[in-house]
């Protein structure tokens, strides 16, 4: 069987005849338009798949500089999307102190190691990673001291919603005892008043504010360096999340031909005004970088405790975590930004931050309908935890839901122990799968790992993690079958971001983003996804890594 398309129409100096460009064969080709679809051949031209079949039937197109590529058995899938990533933090995570040790020892170590190495009292120590809950206690400021020496320090949270900051750090950024907690975060202080140098939320921009990038390697560079990474991993487009200097960067590589994934950059809301100024919208772009939507954080994290919740932590009598943005402030920016025709996504973990953000969509929806406006696809980023009335909600809204199966693994003992019973109906993919919403998901890297198929690993079979054998599934009746999985890392984002028409399957006349894995995913047992080796990756006919 083959499937023909009329071919499309990219730059004429690359189309000089009617043959593929590239034909792969002798392979396992799922294109994920449907689950009955497996096809053993594939022919490429240009930018474009132009036909899908048996071996005979493709390796017939093929002309006389046609390259025949022989896949020797392997398997071919569409190019996966990380449909939530912080793609700067990601890149320069690598450069930083990993901080994800056992032990705050540990990690202490490895910063004075790096503080060892380098020379000048004005450079930063930055290192990511730390998780209070494995260690049982935060880091104290003057332990931190004790292995920086003149140098600022400053360390992010496996969460990104707390840092870790000495005395120097502290004192670049003004925060003395006086200092009061900023709108949306809050200084950690001793019995004396003085700060611990743990910081939440908005207080970490504080300090994040005084780093300067100035002497260090290009953002450009370690930008590049990542894509490489993500490449290995089976990645042909992310997301992302980070501010505007990642926007620039992503544009200078462009501008210098690096540029080797797709992007669809998400705008963070403090630079919405600018965004509407200039004219910005949603699906601006091509297939290269595309503007998404406008972030917006409405509550903290379940790791340092300031999800929003609608009943108080487990053992934590008063904390019902941090609402950062309320229902009215989030209609108020919602409503500005679909007037400049800008969709929203919204960072929402706890179930009271989840029900404020459905309630805001609900009056969005209603304001499009009053200014006839246009019907974005709208997005939740998380939805960890939703109130059992919520749960039909975003599909009845038409909302994505953009979710990240790896929390639910490197999550569960911090969720059964501080939300209890209510974690029965978190992390919940598949309740929002059997309802009907649309799944997008991602990562959330540097706080998790970028390999998507350490996700799809979680979302079908819900643990154990590989270092954690004794535990057994983590409430396995949220897993999903290993075809909807992969429709959320390929169709799932294609659809969030309005490109389901040129990406997300590996069919006629859509973009050729592919992947060459050494086994057949469909064909091996669910913990074989662990091992799956990533052979080749392709992003618009061209290859970015080949292994074969």
């Amino acid at each position: 069987m083959s499937t023909l398309a009329p071919r499309p129409a990219p730059p004429p100096d690359s189309h000089r005849s009617h043959f593929p460009d590239t034909v792969l064969f002798n392979g396992t080709i799922h294109p994920l338009d449907r689950p009955e679809n497996a096809y053993s051949a594939l022919a490429l031209k240009g930018e474009y798949v132009l036909a899908a079949g048996s071996d005979s039937t493709i390796l017939a197109l093929a002309g006389r500089d046609t390259e025949t590529v022989n896949l020797e058995g392997t398997t071919v899938l569409p190019g996966l999307t990380d449909s939530h990533i912080h793609l700067k933090k990601y890149a320069r995570a690598l450069a930083q102190v990993d901080c994800g040790t056992d032990t705050p020892e540990s990690c202490l170590a490895r910063v004075g190691d790096r503080a060892g190495l380098i020379g000048s009292a004005s450079d930063w120590i930055l290192g990511h990673g730390w998780d209070q809950n494995l260690w049982g206690r935060f880091g104290a400021r003057d332990e931190l001291n004790a292995v920086t020496g003149r140098h600022p320090a400053y360390l992010t949270a496996k969460s990104l919603h707390a840092a870790w900051a000495n005395s120097v750090a502290l004192k670049v950024a003004g925060i003395g005892p006086e200092t009061p907690d900023p709108p949306g975060g809050s200084i950690q202080r001793d019995e004396t008043g003085q700060p611990t140098g743990i910081l939440f939320e908005a207080a970490m921009g504080l300090v994040a504010a005084k780093i300067s990038d100035e002497g260090g390697p290009s953002l450009r560079d370690d930008l590049a360096m990542a894509q490489e990474r993500l490449w290995a991993m089976g990645l042909t487009a992310v997301h992302d999340f980070d501010p505007k200097d990642c926007f620039v960067a992503i544009q200078g590589l462009r501008e210098e031909g690096r540029l080797g994934i797709r992007i669809v950059k998400n705008i963070l809301v403090d630079d919405l005004p600018a965004a509407l100024e200039v004219g910005l919208r949603t699906g601006f772009g091509d297939s290269w970088i595309r503007i998404g939507g406008i972030k917006i954080f409405a509550d903290g994290a379940l790791g340092p405790h300031t999800a929003a919740m609608l009943r108080p932590y487990e053992g934590e009598p008063g904390n019902l975590g941090v609402l950062l943005k309320d229902e009215e402030e989030l209609v108020s920016l919602a409503t500005s930004a679909a007037d400049g025709g800008l969709a929203m996504t919204i960072h929402a973990i706890g179930d009271r931050a989840n029900h404020a953000v459905l309630n805001a969509y609900e009056s969005l929806r209603q304001y499009e309908l009053d200014h006839q406006l246009p019907r974005h696809r709208h997005r939740i980023e998380h939805v960890q935890l939703l109130h059992p009335d919520d749960l039909g909600r975003l599909l009845s809204l038409g909302l994505v839901a953009s979710m990240q199966p790896i929390h639910a693994l490197s999550d569960r003992a911090m969720a059964d122990r501080y939300w209890g019973d209510r974690v029965t109906r978190a992390y919940a993919w598949r309740t929002q799968q059997d309802l009907g919403t649309p799944l997008a998901f991602g990562s959330d890297a540097p706080v998790e790992s970028p390999n998507p198929f350490l996700g799809i690993y979680a979302a079908v079979t819900r643990g154990p993690m590989p270092d954690h054998h004794e535990l057994g599934p983590w409430h396995p009746e949220q897993s999903i079958p290993l075809w909807d999985a992969l429709r959320a890392y390929t169709y799932g984002p294609a659809f969030a971001s309005h490109q389901e028409q040129s990406t997300g399957t590996l069919v006629p006349g859509k973009l050729a983003d592919l992947i060459v894995v050494d086994k057949d995913p469909f064909a091996s047992a669910a913990r074989d996804l662990l091992e799956l080796k990533v052979l080749g990756t392709m992003v618009g006919g061209r290859w970015k890594l080949r292994r074969f």
